[in-house]
């Protein structure tokens, strides 16, 4: 069995690790045997996941050792790793290991680590012991200080607690039935024998989702309304944010609290609409009645028993529009980029869906292995309130700890042949808390991980029921990076070449 070429393609670069075409996976001989980790067995006998040593971390009290720093000045680091993180973080690993410091990405720099067992102490830590560093991200001058991503403490775990049943249960039951609505229209639309963009198309899909959930609209908003302004506002932000003047624009506001420049006139945009949708539904007489995730908020109050300002309503649901939509349209275009250039994948998938044998598991393993392979967000942190090992290096109070999902997601003591996609590496096997993170983990775990895996179960599922779909072009797309996130450069190409 064949698999396609498996590497991330950065600007026109490539990692220095690849996978040949043609590499036969299956039956291949474990190259593990010896090297102090173990490996599982997915179904057959080929070997598809594996365990890394241990590594010590967590609090210590133990002198400083600071591990090794990339030698670059800050300024360029900042940019390689704005422009192409990929190449940047491997190029670390690759001379420095597990842990290592750069002087980019965040105030001071940061210390990147990629090893499960350091992953886990900062997920498994007490929340005032491992506050988050979204709150001094590029995302902080854009959706503000009061949202549930931005906050820290008490707040966060207040605004967790109120939002969580919306994205779980009964509330996942009344989505699903959305999405199948919202997918079947959309895939009615789409040209054949034309290439053509995927993400955009699954924006529309995911987007119209997450404007049900946090306003109670149940389709398109109505013409004029202030929904339909902020709508508009979002897919135009959007189309324009992979522009070299976004990214200008996102390195001259690097660091800031409240946006400049061209940045403050993309939130003066989204704040046209959401500031009127929230005047709005204030004065809306069926408020008491309603169950969407504003009417919510406006019913709830702070700690002191006091209404949210619209400051902080405002924060809360851009966030919850902004990461609600975009990452699991990128995830599900990221997929199919791999699957149409993964025939034999492709070819497992549309037959599970279509003869209806092994549908749910064969989805599922497609899903993970996507997100596996091409995370939307390649890396989380946390700033550390007191000393920290991470193997053999103790670094200081204070210190900011980045975990590079991308760089968890290909060790090749957890995933042998880490660059190929292969989704039978999780036929029988779930994902370990602290090795799979494409949602985070601990009490910052992605509030909407359970809708977005529901969103990408139904939207595969139907894909690859009706459509035969095939790449533009057989090279892979290369990643390229909007703000905190890693997307398919070309938008995942495809050309239908049939619809049922």
């Amino acid at each position: 069995m064949h698999y396609a070429r498996g590497v991330i393609l950065q600007g026109r670069s490539m990692l220095r690790v690849v996978v040949p075409v043609d590499i036969n996976i299956i039956g291949a001989p474990a190259r593990h045997a010896g090297s102090g980790y173990r490996c599982g067995r997915g179904a057959g006998t080929a070997v598809y996941l594996c365990e890394a040593p241990a590594s010590p971390a967590g609090p210590e009290e133990a002198a400083v050792l600071e591990p090794p720093a990339i030698g670059l000045p800050g300024w360029l680091q900042t940019l390689r790793f704005s422009q192409r993180q990929i190449e940047f973080v491997f190029a670390a690993r690759e001379e420095h290991g597990d842990v290592f410091r750069m002087k980019a990405g965040i105030r001071g720099g940061a210390v990147v680590i990629c090893h499960p067992d350091h992953v886990r102490s900062l997920f498994t830590a007490e929340p005032e012991q491992v506050p988050t560093l979204t709150a001094e991200s590029p995302l902080r001058p854009i959706v503000g200080p009061s949202s549930v991503l931005t906050a820290n403490g008490a707040a966060h775990l207040r605004q967790r607690k109120l939002l969580l049943p919306s994205f779980h249960g009964e509330a996942i039951d009344h989505y699903s039935e959305m999405i199948e609505r919202a997918t079947e229209a959309e895939i009615d639309r789409w040209p054949i024998g034309q290439p053509f963009p995927l993400a955009p198309r699954m924006q529309a899909i995911t987007l119209q989702v997450i404007m049900a959930g946090v306003f109670g609209i149940d389709g398109r908003p109505v013409s004029g309304s202030a929904e339909e302004r902020l709508v508009r506002a979002i897919k135009q932000l959007t189309a324009a944010s992979t522009s070299p003047m976004a990214k200008v624009a996102e390195l001259a506001n690097h660091g800031r609290a409240e946006p400049v420049g061209l940045m403050r006139r993309g939130v003066q945009m989204l704040d046209r609409g959401v500031y009127p949708a929230i005047a709005a539904r204030r004065a809306a007489p069926d408020l008491a009645e309603r169950s969407d995730i504003l009417s919510v908020l406006l019913k709830s109050g702070t700690e002191s028993g006091e209404a949210l300002s619209d400051q902080e309503l405002r924060d809360e649901l851009l966030t919850l529009l902004l990461a609600g939509f975009e990452t699991t349209a990128n995830s599900l275009a990221w997929t199919w980029e791999r699957l149409v250039r993964t025939p034999d994948a492709h070819e497992r998938l549309r037959e599970a869906v279509r003869t209806g044998e092994e549908t749910h598991k064969t989805v599922e393993a497609t899903i993970l292995e996507g997100m596996r392979s091409r995370p939307v967000i390649p890396i989380v942190g946390r700033r550390v309130a007191a000393r920290w090992r991470l193997g053999e290096y103790v670094v200081p109070a204070g210190s900011a700890i980045s975990a590079s999902i991308l760089l968890v997601h290909h060790r090749e003591d957890l995933y042998p042949e880490p660059f190929a996609f292969v989704p039978e590496r999780w036929i029988g096997r779930k994902p370990s808390s602290y090795e799979w993170i494409p949602f985070g983990g601990g009490t910052r775990r992605c509030l909407g991980a359970t809708l977005a895996m529901a969103e990408q179960r139904i939207v595969l599922a139907a894909m690859a029921r009706r459509l035969d779909l095939v790449a533009d072009r057989p090279e892979a797309e290369r990643a390229q990076h909007r703000n905190v996130t890693m997307i398919p450069a070309r938008g995942a190409r495809v050309i239908v070449r049939g619809r049922r």
